[in-house]
């Protein structure tokens, strides 16, 4: 079984690349999109996004602690390389929060209902916090690359 401290490390790296290529695109792109890529997202917007799902998931779903929410709006959102730092800052700090305070082993207190994605344990929903950290890294690396060849 994973220990915490393990977790926390992958999720910890993962959410310092993310630091890493705001910061490597600046305030002149931390909003940019990608131009001629429908859905295409700016670095702020992913930022927003995965700070939403990683309070949604560790503390709504797994705590039982709402935190208010608008998807819609996660993907909309602008601000400045370190409003999106404070952001991602912010969220590591609860994330750590909530999964030393998660039972791997017991139900969410507050499962996601209506969703293909229903989650057994505690554990499960850390797992899908993590898988979509890392899959929104893959997403957020390939932005970064077309908007620096780019500029």
């Amino acid at each position: 079984m994973l220990s915490v401290d393990a977790y926390l490390t992958f999720c910890d790296e993962t959410l310092d690349a993310y630091a890493g290529i705001v910061r490597s695109l600046g305030d002149p792109l931390v909003n940019a999109t990608v131009a001629g890529v429908d859905g295409s997202n700016s670095a702020y917007a992913v930022v927003s996004h995965v700070v939403g799902v990683m309070g949604r998931w560790a503390r709504t779903v797994n705590r039982g602690i709402v935190v208010p929410r608008d998807r819609d709006a996660e993907f909309t959102a602008t601000g400045t390389v370190e409003e999106a730092l404070a952001l991602l800052e912010t969220g590591r700090a609860r994330l750590h929060e909530d999964v030393r305070a998660a039972d791997p082993a017991a139900a969410p207190e507050n499962p996601s209902e209506g969703r293909d994605d229903d989650y057994a344990t505690q554990g499960e929903v850390l797992l899908h916090v993590y898988e979509e950290l890392a899959q929104h890294l893959g997403q957020l690396e390939v932005t970064r690359d077309v908007l620096l060849a780019r500029s």
